[in-house]
């Protein structure tokens, strides 16, 4: 995905078709996630290819749902539209992992053989969530009229290689897009690190699966209004403070962390996580989204994706070689302060840019 997503994202450009890509992917990612349900117990290989499948598909529907940003939102909404995204987001994503939760600790309750059937129901359950909300964007989110060029797949394609490598040469001169993304690869890393290393990181330190439950749901529901509320204070504060601020709180999560003892204070991290989790993800977006050509969305955001994509990889090998140095667990996921730190210092040196006065012709 890393590798594949910038040319995606070009060639959605050139057809001027980034909701057409969208749905196609998403439809693969929703197949996949549905066909997990009727696989049988112990057939891990089936379920491997299945869930790879599925992951690559959702991200690569990411790339042309976060390109649409500006076609919904005029320069002063984004962050406001952008953080909404995310804000509801995790309620939805929260309501629906509360459910599945309740069917496989309840199975008998739910009319369900047991614990097993109850996981089946609950991927049937994600693939008819992510279909069924995926309709309002279908039907009512605007994209941007271009000159779409009428050409086989194949030539779009070499084209597109072609306007991205003209794209990534130019970004070197852009000094002010290229340090935010560099800033974005190393702060993103930690953060990407921290949701996806969290219950591996409480499972290592002796925590029980209900505690570990409990924390995420709490995340999930923590960030629904926290997210909200960073895309309210945006336009007094702006972006670049506001996501510095979540760096701070993500690095003295870090460091709590090393000093964990109880399971209590995995609630206090998850807090913690949830409180800064969407502001970083929303206001990132909506930041990027205003320094970009309109016109170049889809292939700016393929490299963002790019970007998130490789952070996913680097990461979790800090975490594991943090804790093969110290042989403590709990200090693995003090090498990620390093990408806080130098993330934010990156980030410090941005120019955000000026919010203007625009009519609200668009819709959030």
């Amino acid at each position: 995905m890393a590798i594949i997503s910038p040319t995606l994202g070009a060639l959605a450009d050139l057809r001027g078709s980034k909701k057409l890509f969208c749905g196609l992917f998403m439809s693969l990612g929703i197949a996949c996630t549905a066909s997990l349900a009727f696989i049988s117990k112990g057939d891990w290989l089936t379920a491997a290819v299945a869930f790879t499948v599925a992951m690559m598909a959702f991200n690569a529907s990411c790339v042309f749902y976060d390109s649409l940003l500006g076609a919904v939102a005029t320069h002063s909404q984004m962050d406001l539209a952008s953080t909404w995204g995310f804000s509801l987001g995790y309620l939805g994503g929260g309501i629906l992992f509360a459910m599945n939760v309740f069917m496989y600790l309840n199975p008998r309750l739910c009319g369900l053989s047991g614990p097993v059937e109850a996981v089946q129901w609950s991927f049937l359950s994600v693939a008819i969530w992510w279909g069924l909300f995926s309709i309002p964007m279908f039907l009512n989110v605007p994209e941007a009229k271009t000159n779409a060029v009428k050409e086989s797949i194949f030539l779009l394609t070499r084209k597109s290689i072609q306007r991205l490598n003209h794209t990534v040469r130019s970004l070197c001169s852009q000094k002010n897009i290229l340090t935010f993304m560099l800033a974005y690869w190393l702060y993103i890393d930690g953060v990407y690190t921290v949701m996806t290393m969290a219950v591996d990181f409480g499972v290592s330190i002796g925590l029980e699966p209900k505690d570990l439950i409990r924390a995420l749901l709490l995340t999930q529901f923590i960030g629904f209004p926290c997210a909200w509320a960073y895309g309210h204070f945006a336009p007094q504060f702006g972006c670049r403070r506001l996501i510095l601020l979540t760096i701070v709180g993500y690095s003295l999560t870090v460091f709590f962390a090393s000093r964990m003892t109880h399971s209590w204070e995995f609630y206090i991290l998850a807090l913690a996580i949830g409180m800064a989790q969407g502001g970083i993800q929303g206001l990132s977006r909506s930041l990027f989204a205003k320094m970009i050509p309109a016109n170049q969305s889809g292939e700016y955001f393929g490299l963002y994706n790019l970007v998130g994509k490789f952070a996913s990889i680097f990461g979790p090998l800090v975490v594991g070689l943090t804790a093969w140095i110290t042989k403590d667990s709990r200090l693995s996921l003090l090498g990620l302060l390093v990408l806080f730190v130098v993330g934010g210092a990156l980030l410090w040196r941005v120019e955000e840019p000026h919010q203007t006065r625009e009519p609200d012709h668009a819709s959030t």
